[in-house]
């Protein structure tokens, strides 16, 4: 408990090094602002360092998790202030360091780094210091971190903001690249899942679909969703059909947002959350996939953090009015939307809860009807 306070307070001073820069004017120039953030980014990474060599985490993410706490207090309050809630922390940034953190679709990865990152990370630091596990847990932060930066970046440069790139950009990079080392970490340790017994194991990969209802409703809703899927990769590639035009003119013109977001949004979730779909009905249909526990929990993080930009955006009034989501379609796109959002996050609970059927790897313990399954 120790642990997660101490970091939850010293995120806090990160209030203290905006309001000295928002302040002194020597701190207000693009190039000035890059070499100060990096700067402040490497002075808390040796201050966690130092306050905890006597003490020193087992787990090196334990670094990855306390530096980023501090830089989600400054997402909150990014959002905060583009929203008109709070002043006097960022304007010299909004102005010459990521005049991007102002569209609709920043303020709203803005909301979810500063609230859902922050709770995550300091449940990951309580976990770590209590001995208990936090895999699962390390994955979904994973695909959740690693969509929001891939969709952010690449739709800065592509989008209306790719002129307005100032050297503070790069200051990004460390959340693009700490999340990948991070995945591949956790992706090489051993699985969180708990015991099971051998026999339970083999009697539920002898039923068949039919007889797994809950795995069928999974199925049906995976091939949904991919369906919905290819259909707004289509659509945000111009495709000329009336169907798709329909879609994005009457359902959701945010589709075609010049801020390039929603489009690498969806080109994103085309050539990769699809694939991953289709495999994961193989591994509804298919026993003994044990990547299936891993995989549905880093994929639900990832849609779930995209969504809520997306859905989110859709309707913040930063969006300009020509793309806001009507009116009059509002209520089926959004009940859509939230269809698609659930349903990765129902089958990671679904394969983690009762990992039975995925298992495939030799038995452990040699007790004749109680051997497990690890």
């Amino acid at each position: 408990m120790v642990q997660e306070i101490c970091v939850f307070l010293f995120s806090l001073t990160a209030l203290g090094v905006l309001h000295i820069m928002n302040t002194v004017p020597a701190f207000q120039e693009p190039t000035v602002i890059m070499q100060t953030g990096l700067a402040v980014l490497l002075i808390v990474f040796l201050l966690i360092y130092l306050a905890s060599r006597y003490n020193p985490p087992k787990d090196p993410l334990f670094y990855v998790f306390a530096e980023f706490c501090f830089t989600c207090v400054i997402d909150i309050v990014s959002a905060l202030e583009h929203d008109g809630f709070i002043s006097g922390y960022m304007d010299f940034y909004q102005r010459l360091g990521e005049p991007y953190l102002g569209s609709a679709y920043a303020i709203m990865m803005c909301y979810w780094d500063g609230i859902v990152h922050f709770i995550i990370y300091l449940v990951l630091i309580h976990r770590m210091s209590s001995r208990k596990p936090y895999r699962n847990l390390g994955l979904f932060w994973a695909g959740s971190l690693l969509a929001n930066m891939t969709v952010f970046l690449m739709g800065i440069v592509v989008g209306k903001y790719g002129s307005e790139i100032y050297p503070a950009f790069w200051i990004n990079m460390p959340f693009l690249l700490l999340p990948i080392w991070g995945a591949i970490c956790l992706f090489q340790r051993p699985s969180d899942m708990p015991a099971v017994a051998v026999s339970k194991a083999v009697r539920e990969q002898k039923k068949a679909l039919i007889w797994r209802p809950l795995d069928l409703l999974l199925v049906i809703y995976l091939l949904g969703a991919m369906g919905f899927t290819l259909f707004r990769g289509l659509a945000v590639l111009d495709c000329p059909v009336e169907v798709f035009t329909t879609y994005t003119n009457q359902y959701e013109p945010y589709l075609k947002d010049p801020t390039g977001f929603p489009k690498v949004m969806m080109l994103l979730l085309l050539f990769h959350a699809l694939p991953l779909f289709s495999l994961f009905v193989y591994g509804l249909l298919t026993p003994g996939c044990t990547w299936m526990l891993d995989w549905t929990v880093y994929v639900a993080g990832a849609i779930l953090q995209t969504q809520w930009c997306h859905v989110g955006a859709s309707l913040h009034p930063r969006t300009a009015e020509a793309y806001r989501a009507p009116e009059s379609t509002l209520l089926p796109v959004l009940l859509l939307n939230l269809l698609y959002t659930v349903g990765p996050l129902l089958l990671a609970l679904r394969c983690t809860g009762d990992p039975a059927y995925f298992l495939s790897t030799a038995p452990v313990g040699q007790a004749n009807n109680e051997k497990k399954w690890s």
